[in-house]
C-alpha cells in the first residue's frame, strides 16, 4: 500500500512513466512530479501542470478561472505489482498535498482517453466530477502502431514537402490513417463548497457523480483513404499492458 507522497525529480518520474505507462509522450508543460512511496521504494507518479492551451482549457470549463487556479494531471501510473486500489488510493494522497502546499488550486482537472479504451475509472473511484466528452484523434501506421501527432508533426517537419503538416491528404499518402475516439473530462473541486456551486452555475457543462461513461461508451472510428467508417474494434500495436484494456471485449484490443 502506498504510504506517503512526495515531490520528485523529472529523471525519478520518467522512469517510472517508461516502465509502467502506456504512453510515454509528456505534456508540454509539467510543474510537479509527485511521487508515491511503500516504505522507501517508489511505486507511483503524477505529473501535475498544464496541456498545449492552458488558459483556453479553464475558461473553457469555467471561464471566471485563469491558469493559476488549476493543474492538470498528465501523467499517472502505479507498478503493477501494487493492489487495485492503489490508484485511487495514491490520487487521494496527491490531493491532499495539493490542498496543503497549493491552496490557490481550485481545480484539479484531467481527461480520460477513451481512444485507448479507458473510459476513466480511476477517476470515478476518485469521486472526481464527470463533465462529458469530445472526440479526438490519433494516427497509426501501416502497423497499425500509433502515432502521436506531435511526432507525426515532427516527422513531416523534416521532409521538405510536408512540412510539418498532418492534413487528411498528407498523411493517407504517406500510408497513414486517423482514428477518432472520445476523451472523458473529470475534475475534482479543491475549493471550498460554496466557490464549487458558483462555478458550476457558470460552465456550460453538466457535471456530475454517478453518471460515469463505461467500456460501451467507448467507441472508435477510422478514416483512410476509403472514407469513414464506425470499427467494433481495433487492433493497436503498442506498448501498452493494462489489465483493464485486456479485459475490453468488442473495444480496443490491444497488444
Amino acid at each position: 500500500m502506498i504510504d506517503s507522497v512526495y515531490y520528485i525529480t523529472r529523471s525519478q518520474g520518467m522512469e517510472l512513466v517508461s516502465k509502467y505507462h502506456y504512453s510515454k509522450v509528456m505534456p508540454r508543460i509539467t510543474k510537479r512530479y509527485v511521487g508515491g512511496f511503500e516504505g522507501k521504494k517508489l511505486v507511483a507518479v503524477m505529473t501535475l501542470g498544464w496541456g498545449v492551451r492552458p488558459l483556453h482549457t479553464i475558461q473553457k470549463l469555467f471561464p471566471s478561472l485563469t491558469t493559476k487556479d488549476y493543474l492538470e494531471i498528465g501523467k499517472m501510473c502505479v507498478a503493477d505489482e501494487m493492489p487495485k486500489n492503489s490508484v485511487s488510493h495514491f490520487t487521494s494522497k496527491v490531493i491532499a498535498l495539493i490542498k496543503k502546499d497549493m491552496p490557490q488550486v481550485k481545480i484539479l482537472f484531467s481527461w480520460a482517453d477513451g481512444i485507448m479504451g479507458k473510459a476513466g475509472y480511476v477517476y470515478q473511484a476518485s469521486n472526481f466530477f464527470y463533465g462529458g466528452y469530445i472526440w479526438t484523434n490519433a494516427f497509426l501506421d501501416k502497423d497499425n502502431v500509433r502515432i502521436h501527432r506531435r511526432t507525426l508533426q515532427g516527422i513531416n517537419s523534416t521532409k521538405k514537402n510536408t512540412k510539418g503538416s498532418i492534413a487528411f491528404d498528407v498523411i493517407t499518402k504517406q500510408g497513414y490513417r486517423m482514428l477518432f475516439g472520445k476523451q472523458f473530462r473529470y475534475v475534482f473541486p479543491l475549493c471550498d463548497k460554496r466557490e464549487w456551486k458558483k462555478l458550476l452555475k457558470e460552465s456550460e457543462f453538466k457535471w456530475t457523480r454517478g453518471d460515469y461513461p463505461k467500456n460501451k461508451d467507448i467507441e472508435f472510428f477510422i478514416k483512410d483513404k476509403d472514407g469513414k467508417r464506425k470499427l467494433d474494434s481495433i487492433e493497436m500495436n503498442t506498448t501498452i499492458h493494462t489489465k483493464e484494456n485486456k479485459m475490453l471485449k468488442n473495444q480496443i484490443k490491444l497488444f
